[in-house]
């Protein structure tokens, strides 16, 4: 686990954490067996905090510097995915509506996000049952979207 300055643990995954000196730069789904480890860095630290303070409180509004690399058409897309409230969600079409797109360039988007929970791709579902999530529809990563869901009181 050394790409990562920690491991966070969800009740439904482990969350490796990337960051550099002063952003977060990634968050990845690792498997739910994946070793917990604590921060290494201060940003890490920082990091960590924040996931915590989410659990706690599936309301609880971020507050970290975002490095996400992307192009300027995903970084469009993460800042509307970023202004989906907790408990709420959005379909795809809705946002490419909002940013005169198309549904399956939102996907392609939401997929890339270097930084899923922090950046909420999962308050992004279809417009009929969930959609993917991280650029998959396996059990797994539905599993973490609902699980995800359910934490921030969306109800199925």
């Amino acid at each position: 686990m050394s790409d990562y300055q920690a491991v966070f643990s969800l009740p439904c995954t482990r969350l490796g954490i990337r960051v550099d000196a002063d952003a977060l730069l990634a968050l990845d789904f690792l498997p739910v067996d994946t070793p917990a480890h604590p921060p290494v860095t201060e940003m890490a630290q920082r990091v960590w905090e924040e996931l915590a303070a989410y659990l706690a409180d599936p309301g609880h509004v971020f507050r970290l510097q975002l490095k996400p690399g992307g192009t300027p058409y995903q970084q469009r897309v993460w800042t509307q995915i970023a202004a989906i409230p907790a408990g709420a969600t959005k379909t795809y079409g809705d946002l490419a509506e909002a940013l005169q797109s198309a549904p399956r360039a939102v996907g392609n988007a939401c997929g890339a996000n270097p930084i899923p929970l922090v950046v909420p791709c999962h308050r992004v579902v279809g417009k009929v049952g969930l959609g993917g999530f991280n650029r998959q529809q396996t059990n797994l990563t539905l599993d973490i979207k609902r699980w995800l869901l359910r934490h921030e009181g969306y109800r199925f």
